[in-house]
């Protein structure tokens, strides 16, 4: 969550070209949009049984469930001109765009549903949401690969009596995972994925500067890390 933060501070001062970023999860965590109150979004009950941390993002949205080996995550940064002329409903479709016609391609009946999802006919794939901040965008998406779908309703509280009449509310949607659709492991879905960006935007691949990490981690330590920023609201 702290490297989204720094990689869009460099992006915005011109110290790193926009750049596609596609990362995993080390720990099951469940992850609140900025403006969602903790106690209306997570049965912290569950979440403890099954072993999910906490997390809070710097975009809005609702909450997501991930998982490593079982999620897919990418982030972009770009200058605010890449959208230009578009309404935000428009700048999600097309940031995502790319990722949707990877998957049609090998043969997942993918589609996009304004203004922020990844869809099948059998339900949500993915979800999307943006952050802007100085004259810059984060565009960042989590892709269900392989999920037990009962751990929705089970692990965050949608539908059930809030506890703060504040915050944005997660909306009750149907999850359809890729494993549903793909026989290919989670590493060979990334391959794709990064093949079909490069075919569409020809990159230059380069790891997260040493620099980069301290600053997150610092970050980290400072803001996501900790219960000021995860409880807040």
């Amino acid at each position: 969550m702290a490297l989204d933060e720094v990689l869009l501070g460099r992006v915005a001062a011109g110290r790193r070209r926009p750049t596609l970023r596609l990362w995993e999860w080390q720990d099951r965590s469940l992850v609140l949009g900025s403006n969602q109150v903790l106690g209306n979004e997570v049965d912290l009950g569950a979440a403890r049984e099954l072993g999910f941390e906490v997390t809070r993002r710097m975009s809005g949205g609702g909450t997501m469930i991930v998982q490593p080996g079982g999620t897919i995550s990418y982030s972009l940064y770009a200058p605010l001109t890449l959208v230009a002329g578009m309404t935000l409903v428009e700048s999600f479709a097309f940031l995502d765009r790319w990722a949707v016609e990877c998957l049609r391609e090998r043969g997942v009946p993918a589609d996009y549903r304004p203004i922020n999802d990844i869809v099948s006919p059998r339900g949500k794939i993915g979800g999307a949401a943006q952050a802007r901040r100085h004259r810059a965008l984060l565009h960042h998406t989590t892709i269900a690969f392989d999920l037990e779908t009962d751990l929705v309703s089970r692990l965050i509280r949608i539908g059930r009596e809030r506890v703060s009449p504040r915050g944005v509310r997660s909306a009750e949607k149907a999850v359809s995972p890729l494993s549903w659709f793909l026989d290919l492991s989670l590493e060979a879905v990334v391959e794709a994925l990064i093949g079909c960006f490069v075919a569409r935007h020809p990159s230059t691949f380069r790891p997260i500067a040493a620099d980069e990490l301290d600053e997150a981690g610092d970050l980290a330590a400072r803001k996501y890390g900790t219960p000021e920023w995860i409880d807040r609201l």
